[in-house]
C-alpha cells in the first residue's frame, strides 16, 4: 500500500530534524532567540469582525498543483500583500515539497509590519524553537499529524516562546481532539492532505461547531469573491489564501477584490 502525502512528508521531516540537530543543538538554537523581539499578534489581526481578514500566502509550489510561481520574491510579495490590505502573511518554509525556506520567512518579516505565520509540518519541539529563532510570530500546528498530548504540549511551548498557534483541522474527528485544548485560532482546511480532495463545504460545516472563544480561519479552495461571500454569509470571514493570489497576474488587485466583499 502506497504512503499518503502526509506520511511521506512526516518521514522526511523526521530525517530533516535529525540532520538539523546535528548542525545546531536545541540549546544553541534557544540562544539564537531574540528575547527583545516584539511578536505581532495574529489573533489581534484576525479579530476585526466587520470585515474580511486574509492571511495571504507566499507559496511557490504544492505537491498537488506543481509549480505555482517559481520566481516568487518573498520580500516583494510580502510588501505587495501588506499594501493590498492583508491582515497577515503565511510563509511556506518547507523546501522539498513547496520550494520554501526559512530565509523566505526572514525576508518577509523584515519587509512588512503585519504578523508572519510559519507554515510547515511541525512534529517536534525543535521546530517550534527554530520558528521563534527565525522570527515567526505564529506557527501552524496540523492536528492530523499530532496526538492530543503533543498538541497541548506544543501549545504550551508556543506560550513560553511567545508564539501564537494556528491549529489546523480538516474533519469533525480532528476538531474533537482540539476542543479540550487551549487552541484559539482554528484553521479549517477544506483540502484533505492525504488525498488532496478539496470541498468548500468542509469549513461551512465545521465552522458552526466552534466555541465563542475560537476564531475560525478558512483555508484551501478559495478562488473567487463568490467563495469569500459564501463563507461570509455563515459568519466565516477569516481566510488563508495562497494559490489564487500567487497565480494571479496582479496578486495585489486580486487580494483587494477579495477584501471588498461585505461581511453580513
Amino acid at each position: 500500500m502506497s504512503k499518503s502525502f502526509l506520511e511521506t512528508i512526516v518521514e522526511h521531516k523526521q530525517r530533516e530534524i535529525e540532520a538539523a540537530r546535528k548542525k545546531v543543538s536545541l540549546t544553541a538554537l534557544m540562544q539564537k532567540i531574540d528575547g527583545d523581539i516584539s511578536r505581532r499578534s495574529l489573533k489581534k489581526a484576525l479579530s476585526q469582525t466587520n470585515r474580511v481578514n486574509i492571511i495571504a500566502e507566499i507559496k511557490r509550489m504544492s505537491p498537488s498543483k506543481g509549480l505555482l510561481c517559481e520566481c516568487l520574491d518573498a520580500a516583494g510579495t510580502a510588501r505587495c500583500y501588506e499594501a493590498a490590505g492583508a491582515a497577515a502573511i503565511s510563509v511556506l518554509t518547507d523546501k522539498p515539497f513547496f520550494m520554501g525556506s526559512p530565509k523566505d520567512l526572514e525576508q518577509a518579516k523584515a519587509a512588512v509590519s503585519i504578523p508572519i505565520l510559519r507554515k510547515d509540518f511541525i512534529i517536534s519541539e525543535y521546530q517550534l524553537v527554530a520558528s521563534a529563532a527565525m522570527g515567526a510570530d505564529a506557527v501552524l500546528l496540523i492536528v492530523r499529524i499530532l496526538t492530543r498530548e503533543k498538541l497541548q504540549r506544543y501549545l504550551n511551548l508556543c506560550g513560553e516562546l511567545n508564539l501564537e498557534a494556528l491549529v489546523e483541522v480538516h474533519s469533525r474527528k480532528d476538531l474533537a481532539r482540539v476542543m479540550n485544548t487551549d487552541a484559539t485560532l482554528i484553521g479549517i482546511n477544506n483540502r484533505d492532505l492525504s488525498t488532496f480532495d478539496t470541498q468548500l463545504s468542509r469549513a461551512l460545516d465545521i465552522g458552526q461547531m466552534l466555541g465563542p472563544h475560537q476564531i475560525p480561519i478558512v483555508a484551501s479552495g478559495i478562488k473567487s469573491r463568490k467563495d469569500i461571500a459564501k463563507n461570509c454569509r455563515v459568519g466565516l470571514h477569516n481566510f488563508l489564501v495562497g494559490e489564487s493570489l500567487v497565480r494571479a497576474d496582479s496578486p495585489g488587485e486580486r487580494l483587494r477584490s477579495y477584501l471588498e466583499v461585505e461581511v453580513e
